[in-house]
């Protein structure tokens, strides 16, 4: 297990390198260092992983530094690997691989190609630590290093104003968060004197029952305890209430986004609620809640996808949905199912994500579907890859019936349908009505995004970004690069704007990058739909090309999770016998769950298969049977449209319950605090009292005697008069 050493800290090896030597070492040799730790990373990870399947790898620790020793307080700094850390470390080293990977062409073009190549490498390395860790001290640290990370991520081309912005909402979102969690780890402290891991979550069973005071009140201790850490959960985790900042975090490059949203920082708080999952467990009440806030932001974030335009925010507010479903797994106590969803969520939405950075890079950089239409032809290797993407996050397969011994299908077949299942088997009838529900919905979204996308008429002639790519064609630009002219314009810059080879610009202006601000400037279709009536038809002359191949390759691998991870790795993760064979108790696995989830009637296990039904067939009649559909319903239900279109409204009420209130007070305490009263009484007024002094004393020293003589009088005459007094 030494080689775990190696596994976490090549990334930060690489980061190093990468970041110090910068332009100085060269793009290549920086791409090279980075790609290349991560690929021995990933190597290194699957024999782990493959050995707990096995069953030749038992759980171990590996010691690196004694790291703080204060009074009853001992953190030793120490790699933990289990079954829940080995498939941690697959997931991350293997989509973190094809990420540098697929950057090498997205980026290519990118004049700080080292710096970003070190920021993901530094990113992997954290969510490595967070993972490994065997303490809630060092899963802090990770937890802090990854919210670092991705700031500097999401805020990579610092020189657009909504970039900064995107990062900035992230970390501030975050934080809030962050602050249950360390009030979770201080409280978890307090109550067992440690802060080792199997320590905490050996003792657990004895707080049963037990309470502690919390804002002067009496509360159960594990309730306290797990809803403070699950606090943390949520922030890290874009859960419902701080998941504001993960769509706009769709402001980074795209292999950003694959990589946050797939492999690393979404994930962290399903992670660590299954980690914790044995104090959970003494808990009800805050299983109740796990429950509830997964089954929200699963439907939330299914009803606000159905909308969107954007192609990166559609897969964006997936992932949001999809952690839902992982949240409410583990609430009802599928501890297995949320974890195997993870799993095969990594692939399939990292292909998604992958594939939709492709399709942008084939459309010079225009990322609205209603400009796109007819590109399967001319991307055939995009289409298949997001073709398998789509099959595998909508579920489809055949279910073990009618004699079937086995179930197959694509990925999320296998571990969605277990969730869904399994919320039933736990007795939970609401919460399988609204998976189920989100199922049909992810599944309309799905194939809308692929109909939009890769069939019907094309639309490329109304995009603005594709009339600057044929103006650029032509000749107009004597470097062929009067994209980055008109960016630095656009954004007022006379540097490099960084969108101009970014491939997720949103010029010329940023308004559209607000599928909302876009609807309501009068300058893009005001429907969500491809009413091809309101959008001029045909290529304008523009032919989409096929990404190169170090970005193909990625896709391909990614294809391959997306068609065989579930159905090769069911077994190890929900099947009854899991529990000892595979998990041997790294997290609570409730096995009569698991035995009454593979017993729920016909109907409901196939639930699920006629809900992505259901959905598939009202995607196809609104997108290619009848394209002014989405314009009828949309103009119907208008209250209801501009609803989901503004997101439940979330950051316009945030915007006034937090946002104004916040520079209000911050703009009272500038002027009135700190510009009138300590800079007008403290270094302002000071200087204004020795000027005075100065002044005064300036007409004393004049140098006429009868001066010096009066102010002689003057003070013989105080002096008189004061011994006289006294």
């Amino acid at each position: 297990m030494t080689s775990i050493l190696f596994i976490v800290f090549l990334p930060l090896l690489a980061a190093a390198v990468a970041g110090l030597g910068n332009k100085a070492i060269g793009f290549g040799p920086a791409k090279l260092v980075t790609t290349g730790a991560l690929f021995a990373s990933c190597l290194l990870s699957w024999p782990i992983f493959l050995g707990f399947l096995s069953g030749a790898n038992t759980a171990t620790v590996v010691p690196v530094f004694e790291w703080i020793a204060s009074g009853d307080m001992n953190v030793a700094w120490s790699l933990r690997v289990d079954q829940l850390t080995a498939i941690m470390l697959v997931v991350i080293t293997t989509v973190s691989a094809l990420v540098h990977l697929y950057s090498w062409g997205y980026m290519s073009e990118d004049p700080d190609q080292p710096r970003f190549f070190a920021y993901l490498s530094l990113f992997t390395f954290a969510m490595l630590m967070l993972v490994t860790a065997d303490t809630l001290v060092q899963m802090f640290f990770g937890w802090e290093g990854v919210g670092l990370a991705s700031y500097l991520l999401i805020g990579f081309w610092f020189r657009k104003p909504s970039a900064n912005a995107a990062a900035i909402k992230a970390f501030v979102v975050n934080r809030v968060g962050d602050l249950g969690f360390m009030l979770g780890i201080f409280g978890t402290f307090l109550v067992f004197g440690t802060v080792s891991i199997p320590a905490i979550l050996a003792a657990a069973p004895n707080m049963a029952g037990s309470t502690i005071g919390f804002l002067g009140f009496r509360a159960d201790t594990m309730t306290v305890l797990c809803l403070l850490l699950f606090v943390g959960a949520m922030g890290k985790s874009a859960q419902l209430g701080l998941h504001t900042w993960l769509p706009d975090a769709m402001e980074g490059p795209t292999p950003v986004s694959a990589l946050i949203h797939a492999a690393t920082m979404v994930t962290a708080g399903v992670f660590m609620v299954c980690r914790l999952s044995p104090m959970f467990e003494m808990s009800p009440t805050a299983l109740h809640f796990v429950t509830f806030i997964g089954a929200a932001t699963c439907l939330f974030a299914a009803t606000v996808g159905m909308v969107q335009t954007d192609i990166k925010r559609v897969i964006a507010y997936s992932t949001c949905s999809q952690l839902g479903y992982m949240f409410f797994a583990a609430g009802v106590g599928a501890y297995g199912a949320a974890m195997f969803h993870l799993f095969t969520h990594a692939f399939f939405k990292a292909l998604l994500f992958l594939g939709a950075g492709s399709v942008i890079h084939a459309m010079h950089h225009e990322q609205d579907m209603r400009y796109y239409g007819g590109l399967r032809k001319s991307i055939p290797l995009t289409f298949w890859g997001m073709m398998m993407g789509t099959l595998a996050i909508t579920g489809v397969g055949l279910p073990a019936l009618f004699g079937n011994p086995l179930a197959f299908g694509f990925a999320g077949f296998h571990s969605k349908d277990a969730i869904i299942e399994a919320s039933w088997a736990a007795g939970e009838p609401g919460v399988w009505f609204v998976g189920v529900l989100v199922a049909a919905i992810t599944s309309f979204y799905s194939w809308r995004l692929m109909f939009l996308t890769f069939w019907g008429t094309p639309r490329w002639a109304a995009s603005e970004h594709i009339q600057h790519a044929l103006h650029d064609a032509h000749g107009h630009d004597a470097h062929g690069h009067g994209h980055d002219d008109h960016a630095r314009d656009a954004h007022g810059h006379g540097d490099h704007a960084h969108d101009a080879h970014g491939h997720d610009s949103h010029h010329p202006s940023e308004a559209h990058a607000n599928p909302a601000q876009a609807e309501d400037s009068g300058d893009r279709p005001s429907e969500h739909g491809p009413a091809q009536q309101d959008l001029p038809a045909g290529t304008g002359g523009y032919h989409p090309h096929e990404s190169p191949l170090v970005m193909l390759i990625p896709l391909i691998v990614l294809s391959i999770g997306a068609i065989a991870a579930g159905f090769v790795f069911h077994g190890f993760f929900i099947e009854p016998s899991a529990g000892e064979s595979f998990w041997k108790g790294d997290i609570a696995f409730r096995e009569h769950l698991m035995h009454a989830m593979h017993g729920v009637p016909t109907l409901i296990k196939l639930s699920a298969t006629i809900a992505m039904l259901l959905g598939l067939v009202t995607a196809w009649y609104a997108y290619l049977k009848a394209p002014s559909f989405p314009k009828a319903v949309s103009d119907q239900f208008r209250i209801l449209y501009r609803f989901l279109l503004h997101k439940y409204y979330f950051d316009e009420l945030y915007n006034l319950l937090f946002v104004r209130p916040a520079f209000a007070i911050g703009r009272l305490l500038w002027h009135r605090g700190d510009e009138k009263t300590i800079d007008r009484f403290g270094p302002n007024g000071s200087a204004w009292a020795v000027q005075l002094s100065s002044r005064i004393a300036g007409r004393l020293q004049n140098g006429y005697v009868y001066t010096y003589a009066f102010v002689m009088l003057i003070g013989l005459t105080a002096a008189v008069t004061w011994a006289i007094a006294k």
